[in-house]
């Protein structure tokens, strides 16, 4: 079996400008820079004929290249406990629409179509149980923002639990335009 998502890979600056984000939350496992990504479909684990069926249907998105800028820092919580720190993106309106095309084509290569609103974020922790306070950083960081980044392409990955985390290799790249 295999763990698949799909994503956006912010260009370095970006990573760099997040990676300075990091540190000061008692509890936070903080991404590094290998694992920075927005997601845009998150598959699961599927056998290896699945995975093909996806890359094909994959290659099939025909979407335009745009801009996203990073906007913000927030928190997910589970009944009032932070469990992920994030950075926000906008606009959504172009990122909402290639995430409906991917979601139809991995629909069509068999999949369920994705159940969840789709939130588009760039996870930059996640946090231990009794970790936290994480307002500092969010107060502190709530203003995040950057020049605009172009998205050229989306990402196929594999993620793969080692001893240090999640690693996750880039099985496929799909081209925007």
């Amino acid at each position: 079996m295999i763990r698949l998502f799909v994503a956006i890979r912010p260009p370095a600056p970006i990573r760099s400008q997040l990676l300075d984000l990091m540190g000061g939350v008692r509890g936070a496992r903080w991404q590094s820079d290998d694992q920075l990504h927005l997601t845009l479909r998150f598959i699961g684990e599927v056998d290896r004929h699945t995975a093909e069926d996806v890359h094909a249907a994959l290659e099939s998105v025909r979407h335009p290249r745009f801009a996203l800028s990073l906007s913000g820092v927030g928190a997910f919580d589970r009944r009032g406990q932070p469990t992920a720190l994030w950075a926000g993106v906008s606009p959504h309106d172009p990122l909402k629409a290639l995430h409906k095309k991917v979601d139809q084509a991995i629909a069509r290569a068999g999949l369920e179509p994705e159940r969840r609103a789709y939130s588009p974020h760039i996870t930059l922790a996640r946090m231990s149980r009794g970790g936290g306070p994480v307002q500092p950083l969010i107060e502190s960081a709530g203003n995040l923002s950057s020049p605009p980044f172009e998205v050229g392409d989306f990402r196929l990955y594999e993620s793969s639990l080692g001893p240090e985390g999640a690693v996750y290799n880039v099985v496929a790249r799909y081209p925007l335009g």
